[in-house]
């Protein structure tokens, strides 16, 4: 992983977001998002794809595995679902095992409630299943 410069281009920073972006979630997944983007939505894509993936997920100080803890434990404390079903599979390719995110559900439960934990555990449970995840 590579430090963003913050002194980089937004085009630079696009181009190091997609990759990180098609790492994290795979490419199939970027593809249909890109496919899926409308004159609505483009800057909304683009926004993400620059900050969220090309600042924030290409920083060095955590690594890739300690993101996708952080992104599950906050998914289920908001109720992000369907963006939760996403980064399920995403901490999978980030080298979780299905053991280790169960245990990331178990802390939730703790701090985010019993109702947000057992939600989780259904929707992974589902990813799980899935067995391409």
């Amino acid at each position: 992983m590579t430090t963003p410069d913050h002194g980089s281009t937004d085009a630079e920073r696009h181009a190091q977001g997609m990759r990180v972006r098609r790492e994290v979630l795979s490419d199939a997944h970027v593809d249909r998002a890109v496919e899926r983007t409308t004159a609505f939505t483009a800057d909304f894509q683009d926004l993400i794809t620059r900050y969220a993936w090309g600042d924030i997920w290409s920083r060095p100080a955590l690594d890739r595995r300690s993101r996708s803890i952080a992104v599950l434990t906050a998914l289920i404390a908001l109720g992000h679902h369907e963006e939760l079903a996403m980064h399920l599979r995403a901490a999978l390719r980030n080298g979780l095992t299905t053991a280790e995110i169960s245990e990331v559900i178990l802390q939730s439960a703790i701090y985010c409630g019993v109702p947000a934990a057992n939600t989780a555990f259904r929707i992974a449970s589902e990813v799980f299943a899935e067995g391409d995840a």
